[in-house]
């Protein structure tokens, strides 16, 4: 199975598994302005050297069954990482009646390759206990480095 490039055409679709994934983790994802944002966002960027989405459409049906969203991230060079390219995978999501078919594999194999070709060496993710297996089995390892977030909006 491949996954194929999502073009902008496929944004709110996006936007839907987005929100199947986040209520997954306990999110709430009532509608609002944060799905036409997101939108917006995607049909910006799609297409072009820093976001990208790699999606299984649903087997007899509209709509997606399965997709991932990266982007690339320009940090100052270092020794572990000449070009200073990062990239960072989130968004994997795979509706509920569509898992353990290898879908959300064929997307992160799709989105692995688009990194390759701009030159991005360094991967990050965050693994969900359920897709721990998935990343491992595709060489991602876990890291020392703890994770830390401060959110503006709480202070």
């Amino acid at each position: 199975m491949i996954a194929r490039a999502a073009v902008p055409a496929d944004a709110a679709e996006l936007m839907r598994l987005r929100a199947v994934l986040l209520s997954s983790m306990g999110d709430d994802v009532t509608d609002g302005p944060w799905q036409a944002a997101g939108a917006s966002h995607l049909r910006a960027k799609l297409g072009g050297d820093t976001l990208a989405a790699f999606v299984v459409d649903a087997p007899g049906g509209p709509g997606l069954a399965a997709s991932v969203v990266g982007a690339v991230d320009e940090r100052l060079p270092g020794p572990r990482n000449p070009s200073g390219l990062v990239g960072y995978v989130y968004s994997v999501a795979t509706h509920p009646e569509h898992r353990r078919r290898g879908y959300s594999r064929a997307c992160m194999e799709g989105l692995l390759q688009w990194y390759a070709a701009r030159g991005v060496t360094k991967i990050d993710l965050r693994a969900s206990p359920e897709g721990l297996g998935l990343y491992e089995s595709l060489g991602f390892r876990r890291t020392s480095d703890p994770a830390m977030r401060l959110d503006l909006t709480s202070r």
